[in-house]
């Protein structure tokens, strides 16, 4: 039972919390109340324990919102911003988080290519910066179980558009395992369990 030493994790293929940063876009309350795709309960699980997981693995985080300066619409939701602390949050008119110069400019200022993805809805807010992401050479890895769109149709509909054009879907669960890879990494396992079970992946027993 003797593991390889850790491979370098600024250049490993496999995602690691010192190749990625994770871009967090758009979850307000009506993103939250207009998604079909799946149960909003569920969502809302999802990507508050996939906030606190990347968290506890030190992986920086992007945040943005869109119209919330101009009154149009909330700020992220209580229990996302609750996890995030005193995250920035980017603020923005563009539908495409891409377009806009702060946001893109706090991604590309962490100096790392494997963008982790989460937004709403699947078919705009994160189908446009995923694409203009990847036609810049990053490569992006939406999780899947965590964005919704305004219906399964179109949720899946903009994964497919995604995935040809070169992005790499992954879930909650994926993405935690990749992330803790050895269970003599002692330091995010207690993270990782409880991560697991508040997404229902694992019962407490």
């Amino acid at each position: 039972m003797t593991s390889y030493a850790p491979r370098d994790p600024k250049t490993d293929r496999l995602l690691t919390p010192e190749n990625s940063v994770f871009a967090i876009i758009d979850y307000q309350s009506t993103q939250i109340n207009s998604i079909e795709s799946m149960n909003r309960y569920q969502l809302v699980n999802n990507i508050v324990a996939t906030a606190k997981l990347l968290q506890a693995f030190h992986v920086p985080v992007i945040l943005s919102t869109v119209n919330v300066a101009s009154g149009r619409n909330q700020d992220t939701i209580a229990p996302l911003k609750d996890v995030l602390g005193d995250t920035p949050s980017y603020d923005r008119t563009a539908i495409n988080a891409w377009e806009d110069r702060e946001f893109n400019e706090a991604i590309t200022a962490t100096n790392r290519r494997n963008i982790i993805m989460a937004a709403l809805w699947t078919e705009a807010c994160l189908t446009f910066p995923a694409l203009d992401a990847m036609a810049e050479g990053y490569e992006v890895y939406p999780v899947v179980d965590a964005v919704g769109g305004t219906s399964l149709a179109a949720h899946e509909a903009a994964l497919r558009r995604i995935e040809q054009a070169g992005a790499h879907p992954t879930s909650f669960s994926q993405l935690a395992c990749e992330l803790q890879r050895d269970w003599n990494r002692t330091e995010t396992v207690p993270a990782f369990l409880e991560n697991m079970i508040a997404a229902g992946k694992f019962l407490k027993l």
